[in-house]
């Protein structure tokens, strides 16, 4: 690890202060991905801002018809929220299912949203659940957010301060996880809601993507059985030591009609 300063502000304009005028500087929020680097030497930084001394980005809370998070709160109070549990279930299971108990209890949503890691869980909610990304400066439509491998829309000096979640009428989410990691080879969230069927693919592709030919299906039939005889190609998909583009195509529907089970 090379020499960095570190900074704990309390509040998110002072954080957002420092990251802007420092090119490279980089946020901490529950560090899982950003310290590993650092240990590696994968990266070198001349400055690190750690969110954890601003309270107001953690919490959940209702508003309306919907969640809202904020990018502070760990993946263990996500899965743990009784209030979550009641109105987005399928929540808690992806947040409890990330990771061991030391990632869940350390990684943070605003954290894993900003990573953008092609295997994470929760860009399939984002995505699925047609959330909201709220950061110190505006809101960005989850659809629009995740622009490609470890891309995000997050412009220089930009921190995410909570991501909300419209209340679906119901949602799922299944993946097969890497035994070792946990993270997702593929997962997929199945979302019904009045605006329609979302299907959202994680883990298969370079980033988070929606499967349009099974969200018709599903909207004609909300039922497992729809999705026979769809399939996934495996163009541009990922192809790894863990598993090949093929296998991952042939994952998406299975994982796809188990969600649709789990949902209904």
């Amino acid at each position: 690890m090379y020499d960095f300063t570190y900074h704990r502000p309390a509040t998110i304009d002072a954080a957002a202060a420092l990251v802007a005028a420092h090119d490279d500087f980089k946020v901490l929020a529950g560090g899982m991905s950003l310290i590993p680097t650092l240990k590696l030497r994968l990266a070198r930084l001349s400055g690190v801002v750690d969110l954890r001394g601003v309270d107001t980005l953690k919490g959940i809370r209702r508003e309306g018809d919907n969640i809202v998070i904020g990018a502070m709160t760990t993946h263990a109070t996500v899965a743990g929220s009784n209030g979550i549990a009641k109105t987005i279930p399928a929540l808690t299971i992806l947040a409890g299912g990330i990771g061991d108990p030391l990632v869940r209890n350390c990684g943070t949503i605003g954290g894993s949203i900003a990573n953008a890691d092609p295997a994470a869980d929760y860009p399939a909610a984002v995505v699925g659940l047609d959330a909201e990304i709220r950061t110190n400066r505006r809101k960005i439509a989850g659809a629009e957010f995740f622009r490609g491998l470890f891309e995000t829309g997050l412009q220089p000096g930009e921190i995410i301060v909570a991501v909300s979640f419209p209340i679906p009428e119901v949602a799922a989410y299944a993946k097969l996880r890497q035994p070792a990691s946990r993270f997702a080879l593929v997962g997929v969230l199945v979302a019904k809601s009045a605006a329609g069927v979302r299907v959202a693919v994680t883990g298969a592709g370079p980033a988070v993507f929606r499967w349009k030919d099974a969200e018709a299906a599903l909207e004609r039939s909300f039922d497992a059985p729809a999705l026979d005889g769809i399939e996934m190609s495996a163009d541009g998909l990922n192809s790894d030591i863990h598993a090949s583009a093929e296998y991952r195509a042939h994952c998406v529907r299975i994982m796809a009609k188990r969600a649709v089970i789990a949902a209904r």
